[in-house]
């Protein structure tokens, strides 16, 4: 996340309110419900993780086990066990 200077993109009068709760600290402004976006969702990292799943459950399935998969993915037997008994 970027800090922007609120002096750059607010109004003055605005500016000068928000100094009245606040002065010379950080304030986080929350997107609006409707575009909030979910961890993961812009990074693309979130799809990574269901693919690298979905190939784990695949290749638990085709008869490799939990320990050859661990070692394959740099997980622990209890981290594969929790994604292939997910669903």
């Amino acid at each position: 996340m970027k800090y922007i200077n609120a002096n750059e993109i607010l109004p003055v009068r605005l500016v000068e309110e928000l100094q009245k709760y606040m002065q010379a600290g950080y304030i986080y402004i929350p997107a609006k419900t409707e575009q909030h976006k979910s961890w993961g969702e812009l990074s693309g990292y979130r799809k990574e993780l269901e693919d690298r799943n979905k190939k784990i459950i695949s290749d638990y399935k085709l008869g490799i086990s939990m320990e050859n998969l661990a070692d394959f993915y740099h997980l622990s037997v209890y981290a594969i066990r929790k994604i292939i008994y997910q669903k």
